[in-house]
């Protein structure tokens, strides 16, 4: 099967269809191999778990490091993580040692009703859930005990790292950080989307993993690179696009990686037929994708208050937003005082609804935004 090189999956399939970041790449490496663990901060979707996905599937840091991936946007606790955790490393040295969960045993004992014998087989599995994880703290520690006896180095990587600051339990940074420092037989990779959360964690005095790691943060890809990138594979498959029209795309999304992929996707799927990409196909493309997702956009619209659609609709027809609170911004667009949309913004900034740049705000999904102006643009 033909595979689309403007992939939009989580999945990294290969680094063919991986675009620049190179700069990136080379800082993350060098933190690997000379023991430096690594903050890695972006926007969502503009490419962090790809950049770690094309570092550590290196021939030569798989040859020398065993690697665990894990994100915790969806765990509230630090049980879910433990489970997590548990998870990947079991899923990883499962197929590497005959004998991995009597060692990952032997090493976490406060999980061991998790481990359970296969009646067909005869043989031990690791089948843990939540209900038996009674002594999550106990469990942290002896994991990364494991890690640090393990006869390879590892990397573990753990992205949306910021929702650790969520959980109910209290201390769960300050814990992670001393194990964290004990753990000299693994580099780590910290990623996060939450750049104001992120910041707070690794750079505020106050805070255990304070000046801990090397801070990389992710921005755009050069629009030069990216068009070369996308030149190449259009014409690949014996299709074109020209520059004009790439820019168009790039320049619309701000250069931010997943949406410029999405439409670029689209774009080479009708190209097969149509061969030459036209702005015509481009304005097309965007509002296919956008009637995709109106229905969800339209729950969502609906889920919020009268002042919070009011702000996102006014934010949507300036498509970046200064002075939200200024008597000009709440007048032109008939918005109710200044605190009424401080206090909304507050709850949509906190929710990641919008994104706030310095003074600037915007809507985090731009396909939303979109239909914010195409339902609302002429009220």
């Amino acid at each position: 099967m033909r595979i689309n090189p403007f992939i939009i999956t989580e999945d990294y399939v290969a680094p063919e269809y991986f675009c620049d970041r190179e700069f990136e790449s080379s800082v993350l490496r060098s933190n690997i191999l000379n023991g430096r663990n690594t903050v890695l901060i972006s926007p969502r979707r503009m490419g962090k778990s790809g950049l770690i996905a094309h570092v550590i599937r290196e021939r030569s840091l798989v040859e020398a490091y065993t690697t665990f991936t894990l994100d915790l946007f969806p765990t509230t606790s630090l049980t879910e993580m433990i489970l997590l955790l548990s998870n990947e490393i079991v899923g990883k040295m499962k197929s590497k040692e005959e004998r991995f969960i009597d060692r990952f045993v032997s090493y976490v004992k406060s999980l061991r009703p998790g481990v359970k014998m296969n009646p067909a087989s005869g043989e031990f599995e690791f089948n843990l859930s939540l209900g038996e994880i009674t002594r999550p703290q106990e469990s942290l520690e002896e994991i990364f005990q494991y890690l640090s006896d393990s006869p390879k180095p590892c990397i573990v990587a753990i992205d949306e790292f910021q929702q650790i600051a969520e959980y109910s339990e209290k201390n769960v940074i300050a814990l992670l950080r001393s194990h964290v420092q004990k753990c000299a037989n693994s580099r780590f990779i910290f990623a996060g989307s939450n750049r104001r959360m992120m910041d707070k964690l690794f750079n505020s005095p106050s805070e255990p993993f304070y000046l801990s790691c090397s801070p990389l943060y992710l921005d755009v890809i050069d629009k030069d690179k990216y068009w070369v990138f996308a030149r190449s594979h259009f014409e690949a498959s014996g299709c074109s696009i020209s520059r004009e029209c790439f820019d168009i795309v790039y320049d619309r999304f701000e250069g931010h990686t997943w949406y410029v992929q999405r439409i670029l996707n689209e774009l080479f799927e009708r190209a097969q037929n149509d061969i030459f990409v036209s702005e015509e196909c481009i304005s097309e493309a965007v509002d296919f994708v956008v009637k995709l997702n109106s229905k969800a956009f339209e729950d969502q619209f609906k889920s919020y208050s009268d002042a919070q659609k009011s702000l996102l609709i006014a934010i949507a027809k300036e498509g970046n937003a200064n002075g939200i609170t200024s008597i000009a911004f709440v007048r032109r667009h008939s918005l109710k005082t200044p605190s009424t949309v401080q206090s909304a913004a507050r709850q949509l900034y906190e929710q990641e609804v919008i994104t706030k740049n310095d003074t600037c705000y915007s809507i985090t999904n731009r396909f939303f935004a979109i239909w914010l102006n195409n339902i609302y643009g002429s009220r």
